[in-house]
């Protein structure tokens, strides 16, 4: 089966989806009724409000994703930022089985904030956390400690703009370290 049949889609894709099934639902209904050719016992007046909830369905199937999850704007902002990985040291060896290993972060040029927006600023934003390419943590701090399991490992830091999108080009810092059991 291919993978575009087994996907769900995106929760925008699929409220997106629903809408227009709905328009042709509610528009089947109400033509169907309100041409007399089927839901003879649909009082008439249902027909037209399904006309109406047809109607409603193709507006709020324009209008109403880009509201609730605007895209990611193709222009990226570029941030003068630099962000610094202080700790884990490259090639440093914790030991547990999980190791909690400290992180700290310097950034330079850029500014936290607690806030998530669309209107973006080139040198504010936030922190996140990759750990093996997978993310681990969205943070507002420069500091911290994460759980991690026995092996060879590379922690990716990225301070991303206040719509947890990156900046172009990405701000990052990347260290390879090890945990022993």
């Amino acid at each position: 089966m291919p993978a575009v049949v087994a996907d769900g889609g995106s929760p925008r894709d699929q409220i997106i989806t629903l809408l227009y099934i709905a328009v042709v639902v509610f528009g089947w209904i109400a033509y169907s009724r309100l041409r007399g050719r089927g839901f003879p016992r649909l009082p008439r007046f249902l027909g037209w409000l399904s006309g109406t909830a047809a109607v409603a369905s193709l507006i709020l199937a324009i209008v109403l994703p880009p509201i609730i999850s605007p895209e990611i704007s193709s222009a990226r902002p570029t941030s003068t930022a630099r962000l610094i990985i202080l700790s884990p040291h490259p090639g440093q060896v914790f030991h547990g089985d999980p190791a909690q290993v400290p992180v700290t972060l310097r950034l330079r040029g850029g500014r936290i904030v607690t806030f998530t927006s669309t209107h973006l600023v080139p040198n504010e934003g936030h922190i996140h956390l990759y750990l093996d390419g997978a993310l681990i943590l969205m943070s507002y701090r420069l500091t911290g400690r994460v759980g991690v399991l026995p092996g060879t490992h590379t922690l990716r830091a990225e301070y991303v703009a206040v719509d947890h999108a990156p900046f172009n080009p990405p701000v990052l810092g990347r260290v390879r370290f090890r945990v022993a059991a």
